[in-house]
């Protein structure tokens, strides 16, 4: 469950409306945006112009500095998801952003789940009419180390056609799509799961790609907000694999009829994510 805490990291909240006053514009008239710079790390914007239906690929780029971690979309016991808006007068949409593999980070009884090195968060744009685009971009990620610095910047990109070609671009977008979790497949898959009647565990079987005997690492979001990672009594046996994730405290009243989870699987170098749906 995602928690601000009282301690340190709960500076991450206590001095945003400060930050935001002093972070400036980060424009371009290309595709790829200068890169914000904060004292643990930095990021930029880049993106691809629209394409016929007015799809528009693009990505937020995050580099922390050697020692510093960003988060997650489930950010774990402490820190906060990225944020991404696009101002509604530009007449660009945010549809989606996608995440690749996180890791976890144990500290002082904190679990986080992040990133400890560069990080490219594809997303999924929308341009409304025809003609030039012009993306008005605000993003906050929280970046952490012994505290946690609130880090928060605008990105202003006016897209060229379509027809122009953009190597560089269609580089760092195609490296962060294959960085992504992969979809079910025959030899990666959740093959049943149950919650109990109580709420308390998720049963999960598994098949798994390799034939390894260590466990996978499991990473179950519920609500926005909470994540679960504890397992219990974990079997593998080859290439399948039985366990129950403990679930911690849900929000008060939670009804879980008709919701729909994600689970994150890792095993080795393959990642696979998929969704979860409670009658």
């Amino acid at each position: 469950m995602m928690i601000i805490s009282s301690g340190p990291r709960g500076l991450l909240i206590a001095v945003v409306s400060v930050v935001a006053a002093l972070v400036p514009f980060y424009s371009a008239h290309a595709e790829m945006s200068a890169w914000a710079d904060n004292e643990g790390g930095r990021m930029r914007l880049v993106a691809l112009a629209p394409d016929a239906g007015g799809k528009i690929r693009a990505a937020l780029q995050i580099e922390p500095k050697p020692g510093w971690i960003t988060y997650w979309k489930e950010p774990g016991g402490n820190g906060i998801p990225p944020q991404i808006t696009i101002a509604a007068e530009s007449g660009v949409s945010l549809d989606a952003i996608a995440y690749p593999v996180p890791k976890h980070f144990f500290k002082g009884g904190i679990e986080d789940i992040a990133y400890d090195a560069p990080v490219t968060l594809p997303l999924s744009l929308t341009g409304a009419g025809k003609g030039p685009v012009a993306i008005d971009a605000f993003a906050f990620i929280g970046i952490c180390k012994d505290i946690c610095i609130p880090f928060q910047a605008n990105f202003r990109l006016k897209l060229g056609t379509a027809m122009q070609s953009h190597p560089q671009e269609e580089a760092i977008l195609h490296a962060a799509d294959a960085r992504l979790p992969k979809p079910p497949s025959e030899d990666f898959d959740v093959t049943a799961y149950a919650m109990s009647p109580d709420r308390k565990t998720l049963s999960l079987d598994l098949v798994l790609p390799g034939e390894g005997k260590t466990a996978p690492d499991i990473i179950v979001t519920g609500p926005s907000g909470y994540a679960f990672t504890k397992q219990i009594g974990g079997k593998r046996d080859g290439r399948t694999f039985k366990v129950d994730i403990s679930i911690g405290k849900l929000p008060k009243d939670y009804d879980i009829a008709g919701k729909q989870w994600s689970v994150l699987v890792i095993d080795g170098e393959r990642a696979m994510e998929t969704a979860l749906a409670f009658q």
